[in-house]
């Protein structure tokens, strides 16, 4: 999760459709270069261990957006695609 906050706040369109999985994947993502992502609180997490295939992260992500200040808060759901996490969709 921290790896595709940080891919989002410098704009990595490519890392974030590698980090997503092959089922729910966009063919393409376009990425609001206005949108400046300035922080991440994790708030929860399930699963997600060496010994798990699946896991949650419930975060708040926080933005600016012409000099106003916003936060997005979502529960994601990754699994391991080929030994690596990826993000699968939003709960």
């Amino acid at each position: 999760m921290r790896s595709r906050f940080s891919a989002f706040a410098v704009n990595d369109a490519s890392y974030l459709l590698k980090s997503w999985h092959s089922s729910t994947r966009p063919a393409r993502l376009d990425l609001d270069s206005q949108l400046r992502w300035t922080a991440l609180e994790i708030v929860g997490t399930t699963g997600g261990t060496a010994f798990n295939t699946d896991g949650t992260v419930e975060f708040v992500a926080h933005y600016r957006e012409s000099g106003h200040p916003g936060s997005l808060s979502e529960n994601s759901y990754f699994v391991r695609e080929n030994g690596d996490w990826v993000y699968v969709r939003a709960l």
